[in-house]
């Protein structure tokens, strides 16, 4: 039987779909989450209906990549992927029923006149709560999964400690973030101007826990600490803190100077320059400090025959994606056109 293991490093092939896929998901579902987060403050109904219409084509779509990075450590990685679930089967259930009530009350908001108040404050707290599990997650994840044999040897609560509350709150201000400057990009008007409040705001916040995390991830594990703080690592990776410095004064010039959709893109780069950092720290973990990608990947014929159906599907997906961006281009309305 032919397989992509005799000549392809599939662990690693998998390792970096599933990072990559992740990365999609945080930056494409996170500006939605982030309209989301912002959406009782807009100062008007029709900067309210303008923000639903900026996110109407897309909110659905970008879900797509959390259903590749879960079904893909699901095949893929086997192991990981039964140490991580029970550890953080809560969080996860959370999350996925914010995102369930964020997505009804999206549908019932257009269709909604009387009603339409309890659709909006519904479609803030399931943004809102989605986001907040999701930066939960991760704060449980680089601390640790305690581990026995080959299972989970931890509590179902150790996921819930003041580590993870804020990094979900940093998360929360992360994908705010990205929604207010996507919203610059998408709105004109009060809206805009209201938009560009926000981000200012926020911006000095997402920087803020920003530094806290930098500091806090080397002192969890001594291996992080002499990854970042010995030489000549400590040169090379520079250049991440010092980027991230330089995204944060660029969007905060831009925001000031009246740049409309650069200041978007810019926090792609922040949470780019983030994910970097965060994986250069944690690798080559997939259960951080107990399972690498390697000793939890799936058998080579296994991870040969998952490949085959993703190297067809994922340019589809990618190119429809694309394309869908590229035909809804330009300012949103507050017209219902949903």
């Amino acid at each position: 039987m032919f397989s992509f293991d005799t000549f392809l490093d599939l662990p690693l092939i998998w390792f970096g779909l599933i990072a990559a896929a992740i990365f999609l998901y945080v930056l494409l579902d996170g500006f939605d989450l982030g309209v989301g987060i912002l959406f009782p403050f807009a100062p008007s109904e029709q900067c309210r209906d303008r923000m639903m219409n900026s996110i109407a084509p897309f909110w659905d779509g970008n879900e797509t990549w959390l259903v590749l990075s879960g079904g893909g450590l699901f095949a893929a990685f086997p192991l990981a992927y039964s140490i991580l679930m029970p550890a953080l089967y809560i969080p996860v259930t959370c999350m996925l029923l914010g995102l369930i009530f964020r997505g009804v009350a999206f549908e019932f908001r257009f269709k909604a006149h009387r009603s339409r108040g309890i659709w909006d404050y519904s479609f803030h707290f399931g943004s809102l709560a989605a986001a907040l599990m999701q930066g939960m997650i991760l704060g449980a994840f680089v601390q640790g999964i305690a581990v026995e044999g080959r299972s989970f040897g931890g509590s179902p609560l150790d996921w819930l400690n003041a580590y993870s509350v804020m990094t979900g709150i940093a998360l929360i201000f992360g994908y705010a973030l990205l929604g207010a400057t996507w919203l610059v990009m998408k709105t004109d008007g009060i809206a805009q101007v209201w938009a560009r409040k926000c981000a200012a705001y926020v911006l000095g916040l997402v920087g803020l826990f920003l530094v806290v995390v930098s500091i806090s991830m080397p002192m969890m594990d001594e291996r992080i600490q002499n990854l970042w703080f010995s030489s000549p690592n400590l040169f090379r990776l520079l250049p991440v803190p010092l980027l991230t410095i330089f995204f944060f004064g660029l969007i905060w010039s831009d925001l000031h100077r009246g740049h409309e959709t650069r200041p978007f893109f810019l926090g792609i780069g922040v949470f780019l320059t983030g994910y970097i950092g965060l994986g250069v720290s944690l690798w080559p973990w997939l259960v951080p400090f107990e399972v690498t990608f390697r000793q939890a990947a799936a058998a080579g014929p296994t991870q040969s025959l998952l490949l085959v159906g993703t190297v067809i599907l994922l340019p589809v997906v990618l190119t429809y994606t694309a394309y869908c961006y590229y035909i809804f281009r330009g300012k949103a309305s507050h017209e219902s056109t949903y």
